[in-house]
């Protein structure tokens, strides 16, 4: 048994003489298989297990930026002693040639599914709780707004937004962040960077309708800064536990 380290982009050759009947286990970070074809395959997160059996998986590779660590276990009469004593010299020397001898992976359906579910149903959880507090904040901003002489109506003075609209509102699209965030969780190599670009991106799209609305100069700027609150509030949060949930 030996642990093998995968820096941030490394990718590291599974040679079948070395690896044959191996069962590895990710302990930390996140490892991707990469099939026969050099296609992609699944990412697995901490605590997924696999098997290393002719099943086409040629390479492990760490798609993250931290380094990934998986433990190795093989049964003692497949092993070397070279391969027990410096298995990672052993694996740079191999790695550097490009070796193309394939084995194969299979992950482990109940370590890898369940560290999976719990790690999605945290970054929900997360995602509620700052949802709550965005509303709250939303809500109270704009009631702040209102005793300063912020009218809110919208178009043309012909309707007036209430302020258990704002909440409505906010919580509406911080559920559509938290689904987004979950998605690139689920499969996306980088989940907190693309999230954040996402997110900013539709907040700064977010800003154009008030100019449309129609609305006064002092209606327009609240709804800009009402925009941005629930943004400060979800966004670092979701980015957060996005980065913590694939260290």
């Amino acid at each position: 048994m030996w642990t093998l380290a995968l820096r941030g982009g490394a990718r590291v050759t599974v040679v079948a003489a070395e690896w044959c009947d191996a069962f590895g286990i990710v302990t930390r970070g996140r490892v991707q298989l990469e099939l026969r074809d050099g296609e992609p395959g699944p990412v697995l997160g901490r605590d997924a297990g696999f098997w290393l059996r002719g099943t086409g998986v040629r390479a492990l590779r760490n798609p993250g930026r931290r380094t990934a660590r998986v433990r190795i276990v093989t049964p003692r009469a497949k092993t070397s002693p070279a391969s027990q004593h410096t298995p990672d010299a052993s694996y740079r020397r191999r790695n550097d040639m490009n070796s193309t001898n394939d084995t194969g992976g299979v992950a482990g359906p109940a370590s890898g599914q369940t560290s999976h579910t719990h790690r999605l149903r945290g970054l929900a959880g997360t995602g509620l709780i700052a949802t709550l507090a965005a509303m709250v904040a939303t809500t109270l901003a704009a009631a702040l707004a209102q005793t300063v002489g912020v009218d809110f109506e919208v178009p043309d003075g012909s309707e007036t937004i209430p302020l258990p609209g704002f909440a409505v509102v906010t919580g509406f699209f911080s559920v559509v962040g938290i689904v987004i965030a979950v998605a690139l969780l689920r499969w996306s190599a980088r989940p907190a960077d693309r999230f954040v670009w996402t997110a900013v991106s539709l907040t700064a799209i977010s800003l154009v309708p008030p100019l449309l609305s129609g609305a006064n100069t002092a209606t327009t700027t609240a709804l800009h800064g009402l925009h941005l609150v629930p943004a400060t509030v979800m966004i670092p949060t979701l980015a957060r536990s996005l980065r913590t949930r694939t260290d």
